[in-house]
């Protein structure tokens, strides 16, 4: 997997080598840790080495998206004007903002997930055709556990690793541990074919191969691995 900056290629290349076409990837840890930083530097390398994008923004509006990875110089608007990233924004008509579905930026509800699993299965399908290799990302879980039956999320998110799987992409899930009671948490793990911790200082990656972890810091470039 590519990334911005080829000396810290080595760090990305190490955590994501057990990750194959199909597989759910989970990010988790405490607030404050660099899950959603991580998500953009996901999103942003992808596009930048020519792979398209589905990023699902349930817990700010698009506009904060790409205000968030302009901190970070990395630019969004380019890539949604020429198709390359599908945006599916949860959040912003919950807040009474009166929006409507344009090209590749599409918008649902928190409070709707039979909409937005209609949503992601035609961004997929569209993604599968334009690319071999895609990303989709859902940041995070916490808005949407809070508006919905813990066990309808669980199901959603079944049916979201389905359609990844089915167009051979790899998706990502970002969760706030905390938020919901050990059993669901539980459920969250056994759906992930890889595991990425942050708790501020190190990240660990486990999977079926086993477990490895990388100290990590949070720059103005973004994530970036502190080496020993």
């Amino acid at each position: 997997m590519m990334f911005m900056e080829d000396h810290n290629m080595e760090f990305f290349d190490y955590l994501f080598e057990d990750a194959a076409p199909g597989d759910l990837i989970l990010v988790y840890g405490p607030p404050k840790v660099g899950k959603s930083i991580f998500c953009y530097q996901f999103l942003y390398s992808s596009l930048v080495g020519g792979e398209p994008c589905l990023y699902i923004v349930a817990d700010y509006g698009s506009r904060q998206l790409e205000q968030r990875m302009m901190e970070f110089n990395w630019f969004l608007r380019p890539y949604i004007q020429n198709g390359d990233v599908y945006i599916i924004d949860l959040l912003t008509r919950l807040a009474g903002v009166k929006v409507e579905d344009s090209g590749t930026l599409k918008f649902s509800s928190v409070q709707n997930l039979t909409d937005l699993m209609v949503k992601v299965g035609v961004s997929t399908r569209s993604l599968f055709r334009k690319s071999s290799k895609f990303r989709a990302i859902l940041d995070s879980l916490t808005v949407i556990f809070a508006f919905n039956p813990p066990n309808l999320v669980l199901r959603l998110l079944k049916a979201y690793k389905a359609r990844i799987s089915e167009a051979r992409g790899i998706g990502v899930v970002v969760h706030t541990t905390g938020t919901v009671e050990p059993s669901i948490e539980n459920s969250l793990m056994e759906l992930a074919d890889l595991k990425l911790c942050f708790d501020g200082e190190k990240i660990q990656a486990e999977s079926s191969a086993g477990e490895k972890f990388v100290q990590y810091t949070i720059t103005d470039k973004g994530v970036k691995n502190i080496r020993g």
